[in-house]
């Protein structure tokens, strides 16, 4: 895990990201630093062999579970033994519990989806519902 940093940096994190072969990209690494390199929040990715990466990242902008959610939805395999799995469920638990401290957490802050739906609710249009809501409930 990553402590604070020199800085008091709490939301900075360090972690590896392990892969697995067989897999048509040898150095899954060095792919899974491409696809990640100027990611949201991403301050670096660094392949340390063609099997691990080591990326930095900002708490506030992103999480470990996004980010190996990303590698794998484009096709790189993650390791699935029994240690790195148990490391993975640490720190998706750690950057859940710094996110929830930081006011970011999940489905809160920087979420476009309430963005949309304030605006959607402010302007005036003919798609609105005139029933009181309980009537809305029943019928």
């Amino acid at each position: 895990m990553a402590p604070a940093g020199p800085s008091g940096e709490e939301h900075i994190r360090t972690r590896e990201i392990r892969f697995r072969g067989p897999h048509r990209e040898p150095d899954q690494a060095r792919a899974a630093a491409l696809l990640l390199a100027g990611r949201e929040g991403v301050l670096e990715a660094r392949p340390i062999t063609p099997e691990c990466l080591q990326v930095t990242y900002d708490l506030r902008a992103t999480c470990l579970e996004a980010l190996e959610r990303l590698v794998a939805d484009h096709g790189l395999h993650l390791d699935g033994s029994l240690l790195t799995r148990l490391k993975r469920a640490l720190w998706y638990y750690s950057d859940e519990a710094a996110r929830a401290a930081l006011g970011s957490e999940r489905g809160r802050g920087n979420c476009t989806d309430r963005v949309f739906a304030a605006q959607y609710r402010r302007h005036r249009h003919g798609c609105r519902d005139s029933r009181p809501e309980h009537w809305r409930r029943y019928l």
